[in-house]
């Protein structure tokens, strides 16, 4: 396609946001939400952004993921909200892992004010917030730091991980796609993650609604893994479905 003065400048607010909504489109444009929608359409269409409910993004790597910074600036009213449900599902005096990921640090202020907690993390930026809490204890997991993010990964976490069996394990992930497969960037980060997983009673996923059919190269597991999902707005299709044929009860935080 040839986009018009008008769709290159869309574009252009997108690939400085990274992503955004439809809403903010029509207003930074000056144009309809129709107009906005019909133009989306067509550079999707073409491979020059991707939709997904309620908003659009540029077109993900498989291979990469975004800067820590620009992930932190994503959604943050949408994992905030996502942050506090699974702090109300949370009871006191129990075992928890936290991952890597801006959603489950999202999730580690959200518990700043629970008791009797103690906290497995290969997350640095989780065990710094947490730090704050006197009544929780947390346990930092051994292994390569990753300084892009602060992660931890590697063998020697994944060997780590191995001693514990938690309570719950509360997981963020880079992308869900439509075959319900849960998918991840880092390998090394993969097979934490994989630990995390086989080392949990039970299995939350927090996972804001652009993580769906969103593309990335190593597989972590499956949604039949996954216990709760814990999402800012209705899953699309055709997630629903994969989610009823899994067993996974989905709380959706709405606005």
């Amino acid at each position: 396609m040839n986009p018009n003065p008008r769709q290159l400048k869309l574009l252009a607010v997108v690939q400085t946001h990274n992503t955004v909504t439809v809403e903010f489109l029509a207003d930074t444009l000056g144009v309809t939400l129709q107009t906005v929608r019909r133009d989306i359409q067509r550079m999707a269409d073409e491979g020059l952004l991707t939709r997904f409910h309620g908003g659009v993004r540029v077109p993900s790597s498989t291979v990469e993921n975004m800067a820590h910074p620009q992930r932190e600036s994503l959604n943050v009213e949408g994992k905030r909200r996502i942050a506090k449900a699974i702090a109300v599902a949370v009871p006191n005096d129990c075992s928890l892992i936290l991952n890597i990921g801006t959603t489950t640090e999202a999730v580690a202020r959200a518990l700043l004010q629970h008791s009797g907690l103690r906290v497995i993390t290969n997350n640095l930026n989780v065990a710094l917030i947490l730090s704050a809490n006197p009544e929780c204890e947390v346990i930092v997991v051994g292994g390569v730091v990753r300084g892009r993010d602060q992660g931890i990964v590697g063998e020697a976490a994944v060997d780590f991980i191995c001693q514990f069996k938690v309570d719950i394990a509360v997981i963020g992930i880079s992308g869900i796609e439509d075959d319900g497969s849960l998918r991840d960037f880092d390998y090394r980060e993969v097979k934490v993650s994989q630990t995390i997983i086989s080392h949990a009673r039970e299995v939350w996923l927090a996972a804001d609604v652009s993580k769906f059919n969103r593309p990335a190269m190593a597989a972590v597991g499956h949604l039949s893994q996954i216990d709760r999902l814990f999402t800012d707005a209705p899953p699309p299709e055709p997630f629903p479905a994969l989610l009823d044929d899994a067993q996974v009860r989905c709380d959706v935080s709405m606005a």
